[in-house]
């Protein structure tokens, strides 16, 4: 997509100053062009419904629909052609975490997450990856239990078909919250070859995201620094 067209963005969040820092940001870089803006949820799931954009970056408390239900109207199960969310919010809530994903959302960062991270979810959500910020995804994932990992979806089947030695090691990183980019900094391969074990992780233990592929390993065990 970045070779062709740039990824096209839906703002929303009810806070002027917010959308403004989001958009010049995100104009500024040459894969990215914002294409619409709401400053609540009704006007966002209209705008998002007509314009079809690639990603929606939806904030959650806002008025007349808020950003979880506006995620399950565009995103949730039962759409017929749902749209990529990233819900971005200053609340760092389990409650909200869970209704994001539940309701759709491929991506959930705080606010203070930076810049470098938005536009990172941004082209993870173009792609149908999912990003949700690090310190959220530990403190998440570290602690599920089975009446959690009922509320994020599906459980994860074991995996059919057992991971490569450098499987686990993207999946320990990913579980750690570690971006693309990172895992294959810190493994010395390049993006591409990051992008390849995930498809092949993700086929192994029949994974929606990166997120399920976390939950996986904090429940089995492979998330730890030994794993």
């Amino acid at each position: 997509m970045n070779d062709r067209s740039p990824i096209r963005v839906l703002i929303a969040d009810d806070q002027d100053m917010v959308r403004t820092g989001f958009r010049f940001f995100l104009d500024a870089q040459p894969d990215i062009t914002v294409v619409a803006e709401a400053a609540d949820g009704e006007t966002a799931v209209r705008l998002a419904r007509e314009v079809r954009p690639d990603v929606c970056l939806l904030d959650i408390r806002m008025p007349k629909l808020d950003g979880l239900e506006a995620t399950r109207l565009l995103a949730g199960p039962g759409v017929a052609d749902p749209l990529r969310v990233v819900v971005v919010t200053t609340f760092d809530l389990d409650e909200y975490v869970y209704g994001a994903l539940r309701g759709g959302a491929c991506g959930f960062l705080l606010k203070d997450s930076g810049p470098t991270l938005l536009a990172e979810a941004v082209r993870a959500a173009a792609v149908g990856d999912s990003l949700v910020s690090p310190s959220v995804t530990v403190r998440l994932l570290k602690h599920v239990t089975a009446e959690k990992e009922a509320a994020l979806g599906p459980e994860v089947p074991r995996s059919q078909e057992a991971l490569t030695d450098r499987e686990l090691d993207v999946v320990r990183l990913v579980a750690l919250g570690h971006t693309n980019a990172e895992i294959a900094a810190s493994m010395f391969v390049s993006l591409s070859t990051v992008k390849t074990h995930l498809g092949s992780i993700q086929l192994k233990l029949a994974a929606r995201n990166r997120v399920e592929i976390a939950a996986w390993a904090w429940r089995t065990g492979h998330a730890g620094d030994g794993a």
